[in-house]
């Protein structure tokens, strides 16, 4: 289902060589749908450099420990051989900030697909990891995702030309104020009202219906990859620690072996090598467990959407209803006819009717009231349809998106568990001839 929606005729990847070095392996990790033909990334090169543990005081005056992300840009220029690249402007920004500019972002441009910022907690973790925010390896897995998250802005055809993002990137003071004072949260639908809209619009597009299946079920299977994920990693964790055992069992017997000592003493190396590669292993694995939560992320951003058309499509219809009630009070007082009960047609039948100058001035009304109607509903069409011609091109931009990303992410991850089988193959091969030495 993941990696089924593109619709194009590529050629099924076929996994080759598995035996990578750790930078090929690092360079398999990171997303490569950055799309650098947009003009801020022509023009800058953006990083998340390090993070950095502060202290102080927050909005109620009590003292609290939080994480600051230093920001680096320099200039996309080709360095000449030998020369030296310019230095960066760099500034310091909260994970706070990072959420009031995707914010902004969801408010200001509520037909894109805004990228999620990575957990604020972390979610789906196997039993050994750590969950606190604070721990160095969360820090440092959320900096990546920071990271991952301004370079998915950046490479956004509409997100990247917003003045505040770039502020964002440069001015250090002054931009959360900035980004109050263009008044975006109050555009802001309450989320009350986006639920009501869902349940009463009467003629709901089956396009955003679809969509809206389609981005519930990404999150359901993602959310069972991720806890498989864990059980994995788990059972993973708990091989490698039996051969650390292994080793150590092996290397005690050595000590107490004269004949076989050596052999003894090899196979407990080979065994103890092979346990302590673990952690770089699941390290690995958290990193190809971010990319997908990343899109677990994303399928929030995509309900987003679907919820915006829905609040623009029931008020173009609660606008036609208006003016279809206008139209039928017009026709019942041009001919005096009444088609439903009406406190009206009720005050008129018990005091009398209204005098030709008062039916003329309420005629007058309603058809300037139909006139404003008329406007407004037509208005709120071209709003709608312009809606969906720019929701749905982001649409089919993120999907081409997921696709690749997926692809590869899953791609990567079955070679690094095919790595690491071929690698429990070889410590078992290395200490059979080492048993077969005795």
């Amino acid at each position: 289902m993941i990696m089924a929606d593109s619709g194009s005729s590529e050629e099924v990847a076929v996994i080759g060589n598995t035996d990578l070095t750790s930078t090929e392996s690092e360079n398999n990790i990171i997303n490569t749908m950055v799309e650098k033909g947009t003009a801020l990334l022509r023009k800058l090169e953006i990083n998340v450099a390090e993070a950095e543990k502060r202290t102080g005081k927050n909005t109620v005056n009590m003292q609290e420990t939080y994480t600051v992300y230093l920001i680096e840009i320099r200039p996309a220029e080709t360095v000449p051989e030998g020369g030296t690249p310019a230095a960066p402007d760099t500034l310091w920004r909260r994970y706070s900030e990072f959420e009031l500019l995707r914010t902004y972002l969801l408010v200001t441009y509520p037909y894109v697909i805004v990228p999620p910022l990575p957990e604020k907690r972390a979610e789906f973790v196997w039993h050994k990891l750590s969950a606190d925010n604070l721990d160095p390896d969360f820090v440092e897995r959320r900096r990546v995702g920071l990271e991952n998250f301004l370079l998915r802005v950046a490479s956004h055809p509409v997100l990247s030309n917003d003045k505040l993002f770039y502020l964002f990137l440069t001015e250090e003071k002054g931009w959360r104020e900035a980004v109050l004072e263009t008044g975006f949260q109050d555009k802001a639908d309450s989320r009350l009202k986006s639920l009501s809209a869902m349940f009463r619009v009467k003629n709901p597009d089956k396009r955003f219906t679809a969509l809206k299946h389609y981005s519930d079920e990404l999150n359901t299977v993602i959310s069972q990859l991720l806890r498989v994920r864990a059980r994995v990693a788990d059972r993973l964790y708990g091989v490698y620690k039996v051969h650390g055992n292994y080793g150590r069992v092996f290397s005690e017997w050595s000590a107490i072996e004269k004949e076989m000592g050596d052999g003894l003493q090899s196979a407990g190396h080979h065994m103890d090598t092979y346990a302590a590669s673990i952690d770089d292993i699941l390290e690995e694995e958290e990193h190809y467990a971010d990319e997908l939560k990343e899109y677990l992320f994303y399928t929030d951003a995509v309900r987003s959407v679907c919820r915006k058309h829905e609040l623009i499509q029931y008020e173009l219809e609660m606008a036609a209803q208006d003016l279809a009630h206008k139209k039928q009070q017009k026709e019942e007082l041009a001919t005096g006819t009444v088609r439903i009960f009406s406190l009206k047609g009720m005050t008129s039948k018990l005091f009398g009717q209204e005098s030709q100058e008062q039916r003329e001035s309420r005629l007058a009304a309603l058809e300037q009231s139909i006139r404003e109607g008329e406007e407004t509903v037509k208005e709120k069409n071209a709003e709608c349809q312009e809606f969906v011609r720019t929701a749905w091109e982001d649409i089919e931009r993120f999907k081409e998106q997921k696709d690749k990303d997926l692809r590869e992410a899953l791609i990567g991850y079955a070679i690094m568990q095919i790595s690491m089988c071929k690698k429990g193959i070889q410590v078992w091969s290395n200490a059979k001839e080492c048993f077969n030495k005795m």
